[in-house]
C-alpha cells in the first residue's frame, strides 16, 4: 500500500515536471518568434530605404553637372551653360554657351555687322537693348537686363532653333555705358563676358549718316516711313538723295569729341577680353568675319546680310556744303576723311 502512494507521488511530480517544462519551451519558442518577426520588419525597412535612396541617386545622375569642354585654361571663365526659367534647353543643356557684347556708337555699321552674325546658325545677338531709356535707368536695371540675355531667357528674333553657341547684344556708348563703365566692366570681368569693339574710321562719313538718318525720323522719305537701314537697292537710293548741310565752324569738335569718346571706350574696358574691329576694315575684308568667329569660339562659317548700303561714291556727292567741310578739313588730322574710301566689294 506505502508502495503505491509513493508511486502515485512520483506520478504526480512528473507530471507537474511535465507541464513546468511544456511552458518554458512555450514561452522560449515565442520569444524566437517575437525576435524573428523584429529582424524581418528591420530588414524590410532597412529595403524600403535602400528603395528610396536609389531613386535619389537616379535624379542626381540626371542633373550631374556637364562635363567639362575640352578647352584651355584661359578659356574657362567664358564657357558657360544657362540655365533659362522660360523652358528648358533640354538637348541643348551640355552645349556651352559664350557671352559677347558688341560695343559701337550709331552709324558705325553696327546693324549691319549684327546681321552677319545672327546669319550663323549657333549665335543670336540681340539688337541694340538698351535703346530703351527704362533699361539703363540705373545699374540695377541694366543687370537684370543683362542677366535675361546672358540666361537666354530673351526672346527677340535672334532666337535659334539651333543649340545656342554664342549670345550677345549691340550696345551704343551713349546708352548708360560710359556712365556706369566701372560697374559695367565688372559685371563683364565676373560673368565673362567678351566685347567686340565696333568702330569707323572715318569719322566724317559717320557723321553724315548720322545726320541723314536724323531728317528721315522727321521727314519718312521712304512711303511715310522711317527706315534706319535698308534691304533694296531701291530704298537705298531714294534715301541717298538727302545730302546733309554740315556746321563747318564746328566739325572739327565734333569729329575731336567722337574720337575722344571711343578713346575712352577703349580705355574703360581694355581689362576685359576683346577684338577691335573698324567698319571700314569689315568691309573690304570679309575674312574679318572669320576672326569675329574665331574670338567666340563657334564653328566657322560663310556668313550673309540683306542690308544695302545707303550712301555710296565720293564724299563731295553726298553733303551740301562740300566746299565749306573741305576747307575745314584741310590742313588738320582730320584731312584724310576728305580722300579716304570705305566701298563695300
Amino acid at each position: 500500500m506505502a508502495d503505491d502512494v509513493s508511486s502515485f507521488a512520483k506520478d504526480v511530480f512528473l507530471v507537474k515536471g511535465l507541464k513546468n517544462s511544456t511552458l518554458v519551451w512555450r514561452l522560449v519558442v515565442l520569444t524566437f518568434a517575437m525576435v524573428c518577426g523584429v529582424y524581418i520588419c528591420s530588414i524590410c525597412l532597412k529595403q524600403i530605404s535602400t528603395s528610396n535612396k536609389v531613386g535619389f541617386l537616379d535624379i542626381k545622375v540626371i542633373q550631374k553637372p556637364c562635363p567639362e569642354p575640352n578647352i584651355e585654361t584661359w578659356e574657362i571663365p567664358y564657357v558657360h551653360y544657362p540655365n533659362p526659367k522660360s523652358y528648358s534647353r533640354g538637348e541643348c543643356t551640355c552645349n556651352p554657351v559664350r557671352y559677347f557684347a558688341i560695343l559701337s556708337m550709331q552709324r558705325s555699321g553696327s546693324g549691319w555687322f549684327e546681321t552677319f552674325l545672327n546669319s550663323h546658325a549657333n549665335v543670336s545677338s540681340n539688337g541694340e537693348i538698351f535703346s530703351v531709356k527704362v533699361r539703363r535707368s540705373n545699374m540695377s536695371t541694366i543687370g537684370e537686363t543683362l542677366d535675361m540675355i546672358y540666361r537666354l531667357d530673351w526672346v527677340s528674333s535672334a532666337s535659334k532653333n539651333e543649340c545656342t553657341a554664342a549670345v550677345g547684344l549691340k550696345w551704343m556708348l551713349n546708352q548708360g555705358l560710359m556712365q556706369n563703365h566701372e560697374q559695367i566692366a565688372e559685371y563683364f570681368r565676373i560673368h565673362g563676358v567678351s566685347i567686340i569693339f565696333l568702330f569707323r574710321r572715318n569719322l566724317l562719313r559717320r557723321m553724315i549718316s548720322v545726320l541723314a538718318n536724323e531728317y528721315d525720323r522727321n521727314a519718312k522719305l521712304l512711303n511715310g516711313t522711317h527706315k534706319s537701314h535698308t534691304h533694296s537697292a531701291k530704298e537705298a537710293e531714294i534715301l541717298a538723295k538727302y545730302k546733309p548741310k554740315i556746321n563747318a565752324t564746328l566739325l572739327i569738335q565734333n569729329l575731336r569729341q567722337v574720337n575722344d569718346t571711343t578713346t575712352k571706350a577703349l580705355e574703360y574696358f581694355k581689362s576685359i577680353r576683346h577684338i577691335i574691329l573698324y567698319y571700314e576694315d569689315v568691309v573690304k575684308n570679309h575674312t574679318k568675319l572669320l576672326d569675329v568667329q574665331d574670338f567666340l569660339k563657334v564653328p566657322r562659317m560663310d556668313l550673309k546680310s540683306r542690308q544695302v548700303r545707303i550712301h555710296k561714291g565720293s564724299l563731295s556727292s553726298q553733303v551740301e556744303n562740300w566746299n565749306d567741310v573741305s576747307k575745314a578739313l584741310t590742313g588738320t588730322p582730320y584731312e584724310s576723311f576728305l580722300h579716304e574710301d570705305d566701298r563695300r566689294k
